[in-house]
C-alpha cells in the first residue's frame, strides 16, 4: 500500500497511484472500551482486510485544549492493529472542531440565510471560509503529521471528512469579508466587478468592493446570475484553500504519505481545480440506498451505478473510504438493508466501475450519538454475522483479482458530458424550470444501462478518442478548445451529439451576442438558433415540472410556482411517427450539408429540423433542439446501436449489470453482476473463465441471488 510516483493529470482514464487494493474500514476506536481492540484486530486480519481509517471526529482527544496534544490513545490503537498486520490511515480533524474553540472564537461558526448561526454540535459547524478556523486547522494537521511522520504504520491520509456535506452554504460576516476580498482580487477593479454581474440592471451597481454583499436567496427579488455563479466559485476556491493547507504540511511532514478526501454530496467542489489537482486520487462514500431514497432514479442498483459514473468522470479511478454495509439512519431518515449477498455485489459494484480500494462503513455500529442504527460489520453485540462473512468473502474476491485491477480503467463507449464545475453552478443560477444538465443526461445513461452498453460521464477536455460517442446535455457554458476537442473526435470517426441551450453563456453569465450554440460549435455543427422556446412537459398541465421531478429546481433555491394549463404541445417527427417534445423547443438555420434527422411535426414549427446531422471526416455531428424524452432518448440511443455502440453482453437479462475494465495491456475484465434477489442465466457470447472461482464457463453463466461474476474470456 505504497504511493508509486505523483499522481498524472485530472482525467476519467486516471488510475490511481497506490500498488496495493486497500480494503478494510473506517474504524473508532474511541468509542469501546479498549479490552474490544485486540479482538477487533483480530478479526479484522482474519476477514482479509490491510487497514483501517480513524480519527476524523477527534479533535477534542488530539487537543483536549488549546496547545495540549494527546496522541495516546490512537498510538495504542494503532500498535494493536499493527500487530496484526493492519495499516492506519489518518484523518485530519477538521470536521469537528471542539466546544473550546468555537466557544472561545463564536465568529468561526456558521450562519444560515435567515441570520441563524449555528449551535457547537454535530460536524461542519465550523465556517471554513474563516481564518481562525484555517489557523487552527493549521495547527492541528501540523501537530498530528510532525507526530506520526515516522511511524511505518500510518501509510496516508484523509483531509477532513465529506466537506460541504452537512451544508457548503455560510453568510457570517467573516464569509461576507473573505467574499470581497476574492471579488477583488478577481475583478482588480469594481468597474470590473459591475460589469461582469450586470450591475446596471436593477441598480445592483457597486461604486466600491465594501459594499459587496453575499448573495441571499430572495431578499427580496432574484439576485444577478454572474453574482450567484462567484459566490459558488468562492465557496469552492475556500474549499480548496481550507484542504491545500492541510494538503501542504502533510507532504512536507512525509511526502511517502498518499493524500485523498472523501466525498460525500459533491457540493460546492471544484474537482478538475485545485481541490483534485493537490490530491493523490479521490474518494467516494458510496451509499446506494441512501441514493435511491434520494433520487429515486430507478432503483438502487442503477441509482449506484450513476453515482459511480458521475464520480469517475472527475477524477478517473478512485478509492471508496466508505462502502454501505447494512441498514443506515440518522433521526430523520433510514435506509432499505441489503439482503444476503446483496452487500458484496453493491461492493463490486464499486470495484467494477472504478474503485481501486474499498473500506465498509463501519466496523461497529455506535452506541450513542446521532447514528446509532447505522449498522457496521459488527454488530451491536459485538457478533460477527451475516456481513462479516461477506465482507470476508468480498476481501477474497479481490485477492483473486487485484493484480489485474491495478492499472486498469473502466470502458466507455458512450460519454455524457458533465464534472465541470461552472456549467453545474450555471444552470443552478437561471434554472427556469428547466432540467439540469445532469438530470437530462441522465436519461440517456438510464436507457444505455438497462442495454448495457459501456457508458458514463466524461469532462469535455479530457481524451474523447476511447469513445464512439459523446453527449453533450446543454452546457450553457462551452470552451473554444472544448471545441478543437470534439471537432478532432469527429473527424476520427466520432458521434457528437450536442443538446438545445449549450453555448448560450459567455463564463460570466452573460447571453452571447452572437446566434447559438457560440464558440465554434456552430461552425462545427451547422447549426443556428434563431429562436427558442417552452414547451410543457408531457406529464405536466403547464410549463413547471410536476413535484418531485426536478431536483435542480429545488436546489436554485427558488420556491415552485403552480402549474399552469397554458402549455402547449409540440410533437417530433421520426419518419412516419409522430412522438412529444418536452420542455423546449429552438428553431434551427441550418447550412447545405447538414441534413434533418427529425423534424417538427406540428404547430408552427411543422416541417422546420428538429434534430440535425452533418458529416465531418469519418464521423457525424448531431444537434438536438430540444431536451430529451424517454421516446427521444429511445430513438438517439438506437441509432447509436446502429452506429455500432452494442451492449457488452447482448442477451443479458435487464436485472444484470454488466461492465468492463481494461489494462494498460489490453486485458479485459468483464463484471457480471446479477442486481436482484432471482436466479438469472446469462448467455455467453465466448468461452471465458471466473477469476473469481477458477471456473471456465461456456454457453450458459448461471449467477444466484445478487450473484458475483469477474469473467476474463
Amino acid at each position: 500500500m505504497k504511493k508509486k510516483n505523483n499522481p498524472a493529470p485530472l482525467s476519467v482514464w486516471r488510475p490511481i497511484n497506490i500498488d496495493r487494493f486497500i480494503i478494510g474500514v473506517p474504524h473508532y476506536p474511541e468509542h469501546v472500551d479498549e479490552s474490544y481492540w485486540e479482538r477487533d484486530a483480530e478479526r479484522m486480519a482474519a476477514a482479509g482486510f490491510n487497514a483501517v481509517r480513524m480519527g476524523e471526529f477527534a479533535w477534542h482527544i488530539w487537543e483536549p485544549y488549546q496547545g495540549h496534544f494527546d496522541f495516546d490513545l490512537f498510538d495504542r490503537s494503532i500498535a494493536v492493529l499493527a500487530r496484526h498486520g493492519i495499516k492506519t490511515i489518518l484523518c485530519t480533524p477538521t470536521a469537528t472542531p471542539p466546544r473550546w474553540l468555537t466557544t472561545a472564537h463564536p465568529e468561526m461558526l456558521r450562519v444560515d440565510e435567515n441570520g441563524r448561526q449555528a449551535s457547537h454540535g454535530s460536524r461542519q459547524h465550523a465556517d471554513t471560509t474563516s481564518p481562525v478556523l484555517r489557523d487552527h486547522s493549521r495547527r492541528i494537521t501540523r501537530a498530528m503529521a510532525e507526530h506520526y511522520r515516522d511511524n511505518p504504520d500510518v501509510i496516508g491520509w484523509q483531509t477532513d471528512n465529506e466537506l460541504n456535506t452537512t451544508t457548503s452554504l455560510s453568510f457570517s460576516e467573516s464569509c461576507a469579508a473573505e467574499f470581497r476580498k476574492w471579488c477583488h482580487l478577481r475583478y482588480k477593479t469594481i468597474d470590473a466587478l459591475n460589469a461582469a454581474w450586470g450591475g446596471d440592471f436593477w441598480a445592483t451597481h457597486y461604486d466600491n468592493f465594501d459594499q459587496v454583499v453575499l448573495p441571499l436567496p430572495m431578499a427580496p427579488g432574484h439576485v444577478s446570475p454572474g453574482h450567484r455563479q462567484d459566490y459558488h466559485r468562492f465557496l469552492a476556491d475556500a474549499t480548496a484553500a481550507f484542504q491545500h493547507d492541510q494538503v501542504e504540511i502533510l507532504r512536507a511532514a512525509n511526502p511517502d504519505w498518499f493524500v485523498f478526501h472523501n466525498l460525500g454530496q459533491l457540493e460546492d467542489i471544484d474537482f478538475r481545480g485545485q481541490f483534485g489537482e493537490d490530491l493523490d486520487f479521490i474518494g467516494f462514500d458510496i451509499y446506494p440506498m441512501l441514493y435511491d431514497e434520494m433520487r429515486r432514479t430507478g432503483g438502487h442498483a442503477y441509482t449506484q451505478a450513476l453515482q459511480l459514473d458521475i464520480c469517475r468522470a472527475y477524477s478517473g479511478n478512485f478509492i471508496v473510504p466508505e462502502q454501505a454495509s447494512g441498514f443506515g439512519s440518522q433521526p430523520t431518515f433510514s435506509t432499505m438493508t441489503p439482503e444476503p449477498g446483496e452487500m458484496r455485489r453493491m461492493a463490486m459494484s464499486s470495484v467494477a466501475r472504478g474503485a481501486d480500494s474499498l473500506m465498509f462503513f463501519r466496523w461497529r455500529p455506535a452506541h450513542f450519538g446521532a447514528e446509532i442504527y447505522w449498522m457496521g460489520i459488527i454488530d451491536h453485540d459485538d457478533v460477527p454475522r451475516r456481513r462479516y462473512e461477506e465482507a470476508k468473502q468480498f476481501a477474497g474476491d479481490i485477492a483473486a483479482i487485484e493484480k489485474h485491477l491495478i492499472g486498469s480503467s473502466v470502458r466507455m463507449d458512450v460519454g455524457i458530458a458533465g464534472a465541470d464545475f461552472d456549467n453545474q453552478e450555471a444552470y443552478r443560477t437561471y434554472p427556469m424550470g428547466l432540467p439540469s444538465p445532469l438530470e437530462d443526461g441522465l436519461l440517456l445513461h438510464q436507457n444505455l444501462y438497462r442495454r448495457n452498453v459501456a457508458t458514463g460521464f466524461i469532462h469535455p477536455s479530457d481524451d474523447l478518442s476511447r469513445l464512439k460517442a459523446l453527449y453533450v446535455p446543454h452546457f450553457l457554458m462551452w470552451d473554444d478548445a472544448w471545441t478543437e476537442n470534439v471537432r478532432r473526435f469527429v473527424e476520427n470517426g466520432g458521434t457528437l451529439i450536442v443538446s438545445a441551450m449549450t453555448g448560450t453563456r459567455t463564463r460570466d453569465n452573460h447571453i452571447h451576442r452572437e446566434l447559438a450554440p457560440a464558440n465554434g460549435l456552430a461552425d462545427l455543427l451547422g447549426v443556428r438558433v434563431e429562436e427558442f422556446g417552452r414547451i410543457a412537459a408531457p406529464e405536466s398541465d403547464g410549463l413547471f415540472e410536476p413535484p418531485g421531478a426536478d431536483a435542480g429546481f429545488r436546489a436554485s433555491g427558488v420556491k415552485r410556482l403552480p402549474a399552469c394549463s397554458a402549455g402547449r404541445r409540440y410533437l417530433l417527427r421520426h419518419g412516419n411517427t409522430t412522438f412529444p417534445a418536452s420542455h423546449l423547443y429552438e428553431k434551427l438555420i441550418v447550412e447545405d450539408d447538414v441534413e434533418a434527422l427529425m423534424s417538427w411535426g406540428n404547430r408552427f414549427l411543422d416541417g422546420e429540423p428538429a434534430v440535425t446531422m452533418r458529416r465531418i471526416g469519418k464521423g457525424k455531428a448531431i444537434y438536438a433542439g430540444t431536451y430529451l424524452t424517454d421516446e427521444l432518448t429511445e430513438r438517439l440511443a438506437d441509432l447509436l446501436r446502429d452506429d455500432g455502440v452494442l451492449s457488452l453482453l447482448p442477451d443479458a437479462p435487464e436485472t444484470v449489470e454488466v461492465t468492463e475494465r481494461i489494462g494498460a495491456n489490453g486485458e479485459r475484465l468483464l463484471f457480471i453482476l446479477n442486481t436482484t434477489d432471482e436466479p438469472a442465466n446469462v448467455t455467453l457470447a465466448a468461452p471465458a473463465t471466473d477469476l473469481l472461482t477458477g471456473t471456465s464457463h461456456s454457453g450458459t453463466l448461471e449467477l444466484g441471488a445478487y450473484g458475483v461474476s469477474v469473467l476474463q474470456p
